[in-house]
């Protein structure tokens, strides 16, 4: 077999000004690209030998570009049949794979590509040297999506702007792969807030094992539009100075970083607001939020008042379903009361200072809470969670206590405290003169939910001059 990879590669690896400006396969076809970087065509060799391949960073840096053309050549050279292209939406993943600014799958296999339909899904079926590929294009924002691939081998798995596609759908979209005999995923992405799902419950781990030596398959490259040369330097300084070059908005989009934006909610909250065990506290009130999920986490939060008249959050209880177990909402009941239990024996004046305020609209959590409570022998009483003020209310609390310098969350609480630090505004409902917090699994809400819900019927004692 003619070895189309290996052409590429060698055109790749030959031009030493770093070009791929050819790229062949078997039909003829020509093609004419910018210049890559040399960190780009690194990338590029690198991905042939790689399982895992991430293309993260800025704004207009090639990203897409770079993994369509990688992902192109291993379908070429594969042997898998069936793959996966996906996007928060089926359209999007056409958008940016298959077409791509005219340099995406449609026009590498020109000639010997056709569009139709593969198990009730858009398709592209792809005649290759190594037998007909078939590449479906799904939709993954949504919690459900997962359900759509389940079931289905998939060769490889290419997810553009993977942060923005559901958690339950990208680890489908990994698991789906592992009986592959040539398994590769692509991955792309702007940079995110550094506590993004994406890289904590992923990438992190993905990395920590690479720099340990342990994950020889890994690919990763950060580029941003300095590396894009299809802009000239010239260009670039042009459309640069219209950033704020100190601001969270460039060092994230144009330098790539991993850094929190400008709809950041809470850009008080630091390290300052984290502190160690809270045992040594002096509290006068407690109280015990509880946000229930159904495939989202479900959450117990403690917080107490001290006699500062600062809030601190003490303790919590965190339980997100994954994909193949999940709790019903006895177990929920009596993890949580465990925990209360526990709490009690360590705070005795959460028993008579204290109360529990559950989700309002888990009426029958509730009363189940309430029989096992009394059957513990746990006299704390049991209110709905306030919501009368809305979301915003609740906001408008906690940012008032991190900017005053008096609320605190204990160290060992990791999800709340990546909660406070991600916590953005929705920038499109912004648009719109709305005020509305992002619910998108950049961070987790039900974290906020439950310790909002634990802390607002305590808000006139808050907010009381010192």
């Amino acid at each position: 077999m003619f070895d189309r990879v290996g052409y590429a590669i060698m055109l790749i690896n030959g031009n030493r000004g770093c070009y791929a400006a050819l790229f062949y396969f078997g039909e003829g076809i020509f093609m004419d690209y910018a210049g890559f970087g040399e960190r780009q065509a690194a990338y590029l060799r690198r991905s042939v030998g790689c399982w895992l391949n991430v293309a993260e960073g800025g704004k207009r840096a090639g990203k897409n570009v770079l993994n369509v053309l990688a992902f192109a050549m291993h379908l070429e050279a594969t042997e898998e049949r069936l793959h996966l292209a996906a996007g928060v939406s089926a359209g999007a993943a056409r958008v940016n794979i298959l077409d791509c600014n005219g340099y995406g799958l449609a026009r590498y296999f020109a000639g010997r590509c056709r569009e139709g339909r593969y198990g009730g899904r858009f398709a592209i079926f792809i005649q290759c040297g190594e037998g007909e590929k078939i590449v479906i294009f799904e939709g993954g924002g949504r919690a459900n999506d997962a359900a759509r691939i389940k079931g289905m081998s998939f060769g490889s798995v290419y997810v553009t702007e993977a942060n923005e596609v559901h958690r339950s759908f990208l680890f489908e979209t990994i698991d789906r792969t592992l009986a592959s005999g040539h398994r590769k995923l692509f991955f792309d992405l702007n940079a995110m807030p550094p506590n993004h799902w994406f890289y904590a419950d992923f990438l992190d781990m993905q990395e920590a094992m690479a720099n340990r030596g342990e994950n020889p398959g890994y690919n990763h490259g950060n580029f941003t539009i300095f590396d894009n040369k299809s802009i000239s330097p010239q260009r670039v300084e042009e459309l640069l100075n219209s950033y704020d070059r100190g601001s969270a908005w460039y060092r994230r989009d144009i330098l790539g970083q991993r850094s929190g934006g400008d709809m950041q909610i809470y850009g008080g909250f630091g390290d300052d607001a984290i502190c160690g065990r809270a045992d040594s506290q002096n509290f006068v009130k407690f109280g015990i939020g509880i946000d229930v999920g159904g495939t989202d986490a479900t959450v117990a939060t403690l917080v107490g008042i001290t006699d500062a008249n600062r809030l601190v959050l003490i303790d919590g209880y965190y339980h997100k379903q994954g994909a193949r177990e999940g709790h019903t909402h006895e177990t929920y009941v009596r993890e949580i009361c465990s925990r209360i239990e526990d709490w009690a024996a360590r705070y005795p004046g959460l028993l008579f200072g204290g109360a529990i305020f559950c989700e309002s609209a888990e009426k029958l959590f509730r009363q189940s809470l309430v029989v096992e409570l009394r059957r513990r022998g746990l006299g704390i009483a049991v209110f709905p969670s306030y919501k009368k003020g809305g979301i915003l209310e609740r906001i408008r609390l906690f940012d008032m206590l991190i900017n005053q310098g008096r609320l605190t969350v204990a160290a060992h609480l990791t999800p709340w405290i990546s909660a406070f630090y991600d916590a953005a505004w929705c920038e499109k409902a912004k648009s719109r003169g709305e005020w509305i917090r992002a619910d998108n699994n950049t961070a987790s809400i039900d974290c906020l939910d439950s310790a909002e819900y634990a802390a607002l019927p305590y808000k006139a004692h808050l907010i009381r001059a010192n």
